[in-house]
């Protein structure tokens, strides 16, 4: 009698995906359908641009520029569509390889470990220096007296000052003029009728997008560690922070001090006066 496999084999199960989780994509894509929203009116709402949104719904994240990017547009979209955004991080993250483990920082003071110590002062060649000084005066002196008594010369003192001359007045010293105060930041004389923005990527790159009152677009590219931009207008400037961690921003003059999260997308926007975020 012949005996088949049963029907709780293992070898059946590898017919059967360990995970039947959703890839990222087709759980975002769904998401979108259920919704009623098409691509290009996600696009238009969360400025993730058309041919990204499709690359990311069919699981390519090549166009993305990278991990951090991809977590951000992966982020903004599933808040567009009403996804949880942690849980499909996470899922990108197990499947990508995580995120890069940190930098270690630094030793500190690591200037102060291998200055050199100072020099000590060389008394003995100071001491022999001032020897040489003292026997050289006092040769000096016994060879001039000696000349003066064999030649009979008398050495003449100053002429006496005239009585009816007035000792010269010192002159006041003229006082230094003041230094001048260095002012709180270059940056605090900003034109008050206009808005104006400087962005520095501190330590990352990041993608940032600039637009005027108007819609007329300032910039829209890659901030590399370590650039800077700075855009002014009339009344208003929209921001897009692609990778808002690494962003210092400055807004007529003042710092802002909003704390942002590397790979997190900020849409920004401030006018004149006391910055206050849109």
């Amino acid at each position: 009698m012949s005996i088949g496999n049963s029907p709780e084999s293992p070898e059946d199960d590898r017919n059967f995906p360990a995970d039947d989780r959703d890839s990222i994509g087709r759980a975002l894509q769904q998401a979108r359908v259920a919704a009623g929203l098409t691509v290009e009116e996600v696009s238009a709402s969360t400025r993730v641009r058309v041919p990204i949104v499709h690359a990311i719904e069919e699981d390519d994240f090549s166009r993305c520029g990278g991990d951090v990017y991809a977590r951000g547009h992966i982020r903004t979209l599933a808040r567009a569509v009403g996804l949880d955004p942690a849980s499909l991080v996470e899922q990108y993250d197990a499947e990508h390889g995580g995120r890069p483990a940190p930098t270690p920082a630094a030793p500190l003071f690591e200037a102060e470990r291998i200055r050199p110590e100072p020099r000590r002062p060389n008394w003995t060649a100071a001491m022999v220096a001032a020897i040489v000084a003292v026997v050289g005066f006092v040769g000096f002196t016994m060879f001039n007296g000696n000349d003066v008594r064999g030649n009979g010369a008398v050495a003449e003192g100053p002429a006496p000052a005239s009585k009816t001359t007035a000792p010269a007045k010192p002159k006041p010293a003229k006082p230094a003029d003041p230094k001048p105060v260095p002012s709180e930041s270059a940056i605090a004389a900003v034109p008050q009728d206009k808005v104006t923005v400087k962005l520095t990527a501190t330590d990352d790159k990041s993608w940032i997008s600039a637009k005027a009152h108007d819609g007329k677009l300032l910039f829209d590219g890659l901030l590399n560690a370590g650039e800077s931009k700075t855009f002014q207008d009339d009344e208003r400037i929209d921001l897009i922070l692609g990778n808002a961690g690494p962003i210092e921003l400055y807004v007529n003059g003042k710092k802002i001090e909003d704390s942002f999260e590397s790979g997190q997308v900020e849409r920004l926007s401030y006018t004149k006066g006391d910055p206050q975020a849109g």
